[in-house]
């Protein structure tokens, strides 16, 4: 037993000699893997979300700017309403009438021409004359004045709804046949055209005859 419990000093001295080299080794090896640690790169996954969350900004900012030119180059309502009612002049109705079907009452004489548009009850929608349009003298009784006179009343009808018209003529004028001629232009549709001139039956006196 007392042979066991001897040491040499040498041996003593040896091992305190190795004993800080291996602490030296225990503490000089984790700090190098440290600064190699997988810990630290979230710092640069971190930068390198930032980046694409700037890059997805400016994808946006380009897609919005590009909707924005879009939107700024397509036309609109207006404008093609614009487009289309620059050639005629159609006046805006004052009360909601929405009449689809009239009739149109065309008075052709010597002397004058009127053009009335009214529903099918007779109440009256819009008129026009040729003394209105400002045909003065022999003019007013004239083909031309007839067709001038019919757009004016026809297009205030239409502002109203009108599309389908029954024509009733009366008078012996130069307006009748150019009347009904305007009113298809116009794009009414014509469903019937009634002679509604007025004939004595042996009643009153007849004026004496026109000395041309």
């Amino acid at each position: 037993m007392p042979e066991e419990e001897k040491v040499d000093p040498a041996e003593e001295s040896e091992e305190s000699a190795v004993e800080p080299v291996s602490e030296t080794t225990e503490t000089d090896t984790p700090v190098a893997p440290e600064s190699s640690d997988p810990k630290d790169k979230p710092d640069a996954k971190g930068g390198e979300d930032g980046e694409d969350d700037e890059d997805a900004k400016d994808d946006e900012d380009a897609k919005d700017a590009k909707d924005d030119k879009d939107e700024s180059k397509a036309e609109t309502a207006e404008d093609l309403l614009k487009a289309d009612l620059e050639g005629t002049k159609i006046r805006k109705a004052k009360g909601s009438k929405n009449v689809s079907s009239g009739i149109c009452h065309v008075l052709a004489t010597f002397n004058n021409t009127k053009v009335t548009f009214s529903d099918l009850k007779g109440n009256v929608i819009s008129w026009s004359s040729s003394g209105k349009c400002n045909f003065r003298g022999s003019r007013k009784s004239t083909a031309y004045a007839a067709q001038v006179v019919t757009q004016d009343a026809g297009r205030t009808a239409m502002s109203h709804g009108m599309k389908e018209v029954i024509v009733k003529m009366k008078g012996p004028g130069m307006g009748r046949d150019s009347a009904v001629r305007t009113l298809q232009s116009l794009g009414f549709i014509v469903t019937s055209i009634i002679d509604v001139t007025p004939v004595p039956h042996n009643g009153c006196r007849p004026p004496k005859r026109r000395r041309v």
